[in-house]
């Protein structure tokens, strides 16, 4: 079971990048690791840096992707951003976007939380 949980959410990390690819976002990082966590896509629009959390369900048994990002999950996203930062001569403006996949639909909710 735990083989194929981690190939449906790569999967959805693949639709998600897919997605984000054909809403104009250059595709900077995915799979960021620092100490504090994981980023599953790190992206650029319009010259701000957008740090993507990715959720995919099959079904709507668990509820949606994005209730499972709360504040715990956005606190450990705000850590490894920061991280991430830290290797960056300057920084750019930031957000924190969720993409939840449910099924076969997308729900991209941009700045769903702040720092």
């Amino acid at each position: 079971m735990k083989v194929f949980n981690i190939f449906f959410g790569k999967r959805g990390e693949q639709i998600a990048e897919k997605y984000l690819k054909k809403k104009g976002y250059s595709i900077l990082r995915c799979n960021f690791r620092s100490h504090a966590g994981e980023i599953d896509i790190i992206a650029e629009i319009g010259g701000v840096l957008v740090f993507t959390e990715v959720k995919r369900r099959s079904g709507g048994n668990f509820g949606k992707g994005y209730e499972a990002v709360g504040k715990v999950k956005q606190k450990k996203i705000i850590r490894t951003a920061q991280a991430y930062l830290n290797t960056l001569p300057d920084i750019p403006p930031c957000r924190f976007d969720v993409i939840s996949i449910d099924g076969e639909e997308i729900t991209h909710i941009e700045n769903a939380f702040t720092a």
